[in-house]
Parts: C-alpha cells; structure tokens; sequence
C-alpha cells in the first residue's frame, strides 16, 4: 500500500481534454510527488480525456464519476475515494507556479481552526490582472453579493501588489481551493442542490458557522482561464448563480434576518434582470434571472429541511452594507475604495 500523502490534488475535469493537456504540465512540474497525491476526478467526459492521462501521464491516479453530477457532485463523490489531510480542489482550466501548495499549506499549518484557504488567482490570459472567479480572496455583502479583492462585479484591477497581504476572507474560490479533509467532512461537504457556482462560497459559510477560518495567500500564485465550461455571460451560469445565491442565504443567514434580506435581494434581482434588458437588450439574462427566483420559492420545503442541520447561524461575518449601493451609486470600482469596517469577514 503506498503511504498516505499530505496533500491530494485532485482535478475535477468535465470534457476539458484540451484543458487537461495545456495545464497537467505546469501541474506535474510544480507540485511536489513527496507532499501530494495528483488525482483527475472524471464526470463522465466523452472527448477522451481519461484516455489521455492515462495515456501520457500513468504516474496521476483516476477516479471515474458514474454521473456528471457538477462540481458538486463530483467532488463529493470522488473525495469518499481520497485519503490525505488536506484537499486541493484544483480547475481544469488553471496553470499552476513553483511553490503554489507549500506556500499555502504552510500557513495552515500555522492554525489549526484555518479549514480553507486560496492562492492569489489572476488572469491566464492578461496575467497583470486579477481572474474574476476569485482574484484576491471573497466577500459577502449584507444581501449576498459575491466580490473579492480585486473584482467587483465586472470591473478587475490590476494586480499591483496592493493585495499582497495574508487575510481572513469569506469564501475561497472553487477554482483552486485547500481544504482541511476533516473540515470537509464535518461540514457535510459541497451541497449538491447547487450542482456548480456557489457552492463553495455555501461550504466556507458553514466553515465559518463552525468557528473556523478561511484565508487568502497570495504569495502562492495561480493562473485561471475562466468560463472553461460555460461562459461567463452564459444564461445558464447567470441561473445557477441567482439560484444558488437565495439557496446560500435561506440556509444560512439567522432567523432575525431571513425574510427581511431576502425581500430585499429579490427586488434587487429584479432591478438586475431589467438593467440587462435596458442597458444590453440581453432578454436571456432577463428570464435568467425570473428562473432563478422562481427556482428558489420552489425549493423552499426541502431548504428548510436543510437549516435544521446548519447550527450556529450568523450573518455576523458578512459585510455590514450593500456593495450594490458602493459600486453602482457611490461609484466605488475598487475593493479598496469600500468602507474599512469588517470588510475582511473577521
């Protein structure tokens, strides 16, 4: 039997063979065979790519899904088959650089109550700039708006070192996120009524229910494509984020402030839903966005099954004012430009 590693790397991929063989390169040479196992995680793919690893790369185990189940599912079901301390939870779609695991582990390793953490992501292809999937670390304002160091909304700065800083942040992106595996456990694991986007700003919610931290490191840095399975203005990325975002709150947010933030988010989601129609003609984000809420009443039975097994729920670690009313009103573009408060989810 071979010896447990520390570290699992495991590559959730998804019809991503191009991607498998523009990026295991960079993952082979900068992730250390002592420290990690490599693991690709299939969901059903039906362009060769486990043909391909095991092909050109015998040396990274597979483990093949049943059912495409997204990120989720896929991820749930393939680390019961993981044994190690901490997981990596690593994008098809991202270029990786010298030193990315131990810089990151090496600050866990620091706190036992750290149970998540992320590199610095930026922008495969404008490498100065941050990636929008989760840049510098994320945030949740008070009506669960998703921003991070570096990216709100759809403005991205560059990165000149003014986030360099280790912090306690909200979420970790999903794109490249370490994760104790006892924390994951405990946790219950990614909700797989989300099936992709979300889920893991969900997950480090309940981490942080749980009195446990999560960091960003950007002295380990990565470098994300973005959209490698749908588009960012795709209709259906723009549902499963509206959805999984009401989904995210009515789990977790305490019974004080429930109703009266959802009343809030909705007409807020509908003031969306016709800016895209008046500011791009774009009707397919318009019913997009319709779906979503109409999604979310439906589920509300079985999410209230779900808050029942949530204990200690807080919004205490959510942003204390509307990035909304910062960025569009007040004109705030950068996450440097928001108000100092407890912006960094401590």
């Amino acid at each position: 039997m071979s010896q447990r590693k520390k570290v699992a790397v495991v590559i959730l991929g998804w019809n991503g063979k191009q991607y498998l063989q523009q990026f295991l390169p960079s993952v082979i040479q900068h992730t250390s065979v002592e420290l990690c196992d490599l693991i690709v995680a299939d969901n059903c793919s039906t362009d060769g790519s486990v043909e391909f690893v095991k092909e050109h790369y015998p040396q990274i185990r597979i483990v093949q899904n049943s059912r495409n189940g997204g990120y989720a599912g896929g991820y749930n079901h393939a680390l019961k088959l993981v044994d190690a301390e901490y997981y990596v939870l690593l994008n098809q779609d991202v270029e990786v650089t010298q030193g990315w695991v131990e810089k990151v582990i090496e600050v866990m390793e620091t706190d036992k109550t750290i149970a998540a953490a992320q590199p610095k992501l930026l922008d495969y292809n404008k490498r100065n700039c941050f990636e929008y999937a989760g840049a510098c670390g994320g945030y949740l304002d008070k009506f669960g708006y998703a921003f991070c160091r570096g990216r709100i909304f759809d403005t991205i700065e560059k990165d000149e070192g003014r986030y360099n800083d280790i912090v306690d942040i909200f979420w970790a992106t999903g794109a490249c996120l370490f994760i104790r595996s006892e924390a994951y456990r405990n946790a219950g694991g990614l909700d797989e009524d989300f099936f992709a986007h979300q889920e893991e700003i969900d997950l480090c919610w309940r981490l942080k229910s749980m009195g446990m931290r999560v960091v960003c490191v950007p002295q380990s840095v990565v470098y994300h494509v973005g959209g490698g399975s749908l588009a960012y203005d795709n209709p259906q990325k723009t549902y499963l984020n509206f959805r999984n975002s009401l989904f995210m709150l009515f789990k977790n947010l305490p019974a004080s402030a429930l109703w009266w933030r959802l009343l809030i988010r909705f007409q807020m989601d509908e003031l969306a839903a016709m800016r895209s129609v008046f500011k791009n003609g774009n009707f397919k984000i318009f019913f997009a966005i319709l779906k979503a809420n109409l999604a979310f009443l439906v589920a509300i039975p079985a999410l209230l099954k779900k808050r029942k097994h949530i204990p200690q729920k807080s919004s205490e670690a959510l942003l204390p004012y509307s990035v909304v009313w910062q960025y569009f009103l007040k004109g705030k573009k950068k996450f440097s430009e928001l108000p100092t408060g407890d912006r960094r989810g401590e």
